[in-house]
């Protein structure tokens, strides 16, 4: 079986099929030259949707003419490695450096033809192919394009949930669930997308809940120690207790008008948040 030699652009093979990324990833970028000269009001209108549909076009088209002298070949390094890292440049001090837009679509194209191709890639090549993803998926982010970028991220998502990093899986999973919510073209889901992620990231980070919690148990001594007459420690003991177990007509007899409600809001805000808490800690802590 014949073997290719390690990626390079001098390779004769690596460099026909650079050409073909570079020049497809050429013509896709006036596309998106385009989009992201509109105002950005029409961009939230027009959406990254149809230009999404035109790179896959571009990436079956290189697909379709990758045919690689054999389906192993020598080292882990990956085939369009050359184009990663002018897409993926850092200053010393290990920055992101602004480049053209253009090499991030080549970058990205390459690597969606790496991953649907025929050659088959070791749990290196994947652990590879997962980070350039991960890391275009936040340049393109930058650049103003979020739907390419959650593409990249779900790729991502994907490979590290083979290689079992549930640690990276859950970083993809988050930026993804943020990508997509950058993405979205209507203002107030927009919008609405933050409380989720300011709460819990998404799911992700469900320990963000207990800053949360704290913050409603402030909120409600506040409240009623307002209505109340009894002392401020007698108020925040209250107070505590009946955010996970409702207090009684008679533990509430020293509250003026309205301190009661008070009590019934608070207990029924702690049973949802405590129960979305504790679902999340457990889903992430087994991995349901």
């Amino acid at each position: 079986m014949i073997m290719l030699e390690k990626s390079s652009p001098s390779s004769p093979f690596v460099a026909a099929m650079t050409t073909r990324v570079e020049r497809h990833a050429a013509a896709y970028a006036e596309d998106i030259t385009g989009f992201l000269d509109q105002p950005h009001r029409l961009r939230r209108t027009v959406t990254e949707r149809p230009l999404l549909d035109t790179f896959t076009r571009h990436v079956e088209a290189v697909v379709g003419t990758y045919d690689p002298p054999g389906i192993r070949r020598i080292g882990d390094s990956l085939v369009f490695g050359h184009l990663y890292a002018e897409a993926l440049t850092q200053s010393p001090d290990g920055a992101a450096q602004s480049v053209p837009v253009v090499k991030l679509l080549a970058a990205l194209l390459a690597a969606e033809v790496e991953f649907r191709g025929p050659l088959r890639l070791s749990r290196t090549q994947k652990r590879q192919l997962a980070e350039n993803y991960e890391r275009l998926g936040r340049r393109l982010v930058a650049v103003g394009l979020p739907a390419h970028a959650a593409l990249a991220f779900r790729r991502a998502n994907g490979l590290y949930h083979g290689d079992e990093d549930t640690d990276a899986e859950d970083r993809c999973g988050l930026a993804l669930s943020r990508a997509r919510r950058l993405a979205q073209p209507v203002a107030w889901r927009r919008i609405g997308g933050l409380f989720p992620d300011l709460v819990c990231g998404y799911g992700y980070r469900p320990f963000r809940m207990l800053g949360w919690i704290v913050v409603q148990l402030l909120v409600f001594v506040v409240a009623i120690a307002t209505v109340s007459n009894q002392a401020l420690s007698v108020t925040v003991y209250e107070v505590m207790v009946n955010y996970v177990n409702p207090l009684g007509p008679g533990d509430t007899e020293g509250l003026r008008a309205g301190g009661r409600a008070y009590f019934v809001i608070e207990c029924y805000l702690g049973t949802v948040t405590l129960s979305v808490f504790f679902a999340l800690l457990v889903r992430r802590w087994f991995r349901l």
